[in-house]
């Protein structure tokens, strides 16, 4: 049984753009793999990741015999995170775009899943992902016109963070223009749309 992880990353939980591109994917992937496991997490607005601190990295670092209750129960945290990851292979992002950049609460979990020895290690030939063999959709949405320029920095921050775990097999959707007028929004969102249909089927 295929089972989907879907991650939303929006701080105005399901009524952002780039959640409600996330969630027509999954709708339509369900349609066409009825016996699909569906996972929801949302980082931001109702299960907001804790960001990392001095604290919460070194409960990492700590060797797990030496760990403190409260470094037990941060690393409880990030593996419950990671195995859930793990399980998934599929996996849809919903990804807005904040000032140029991904929402900080992403980030913090891009910071509780990244751990050497777990997600990844270290080698003679450089980093090696243990995540490998998930393919992973990206639902981008932006106020403005982004893709393929200088300040879309979101894009190659997310895929060489995601390679860097093991997930190299990664498609990006773009909604963009969605703040500069109602056409402009009209015709990102049908974009948007026309992909979700070609990659659901």
């Amino acid at each position: 049984m295929t089972t989907l992880l879907q991650i939303n990353a929006s701080l105005n939980n399901g009524k952002g753009q780039s959640s409600q591109l996330a969630n027509q994917f999954v709708a339509a992937f369900q349609k066409s793999h009825p016996e699909a496991k569906i996972v929801m997490r949302d980082v931001a607005a109702t299960e907001p990741v804790p960001h990392l601190d001095a604290e919460r990295f070194g409960a990492f670092i700590t060797k797990a015999d030496e760990r403190t209750l409260a470094q037990h129960s941060v690393v409880a945290y990030s593996d419950s995170l990671i195995d859930e990851l793990s399980q998934a292979q599929v996996i849809v992002l919903g990804l807005p775009m904040y000032n140029f950049g991904v929402p900080s609460q992403l980030k913090a979990y891009f910071d509780h899943i990244a751990r050497v020895g777990v997600t990844f290690k270290y080698t003679d030939k450089g980093p090696v992902g243990l995540l490998a063999g998930k393919k992973v959709y990206v639902f981008a949405a932006r106020g403005g016109l982004y893709a393929g320029t200088p300040m879309d920095t979101q894009t190659s921050y997310v895929r060489d963070f995601l390679r860097f775990l093991g997930m190299a097999d990664v498609e990006f959707v773009y909604a963009e223009g969605l703040n500069i007028s109602p056409q402009s929004k009209e015709a990102g969102l049908a974009k948007a749309a026309a992909d979700i249909a070609r990659l659901a089927a």
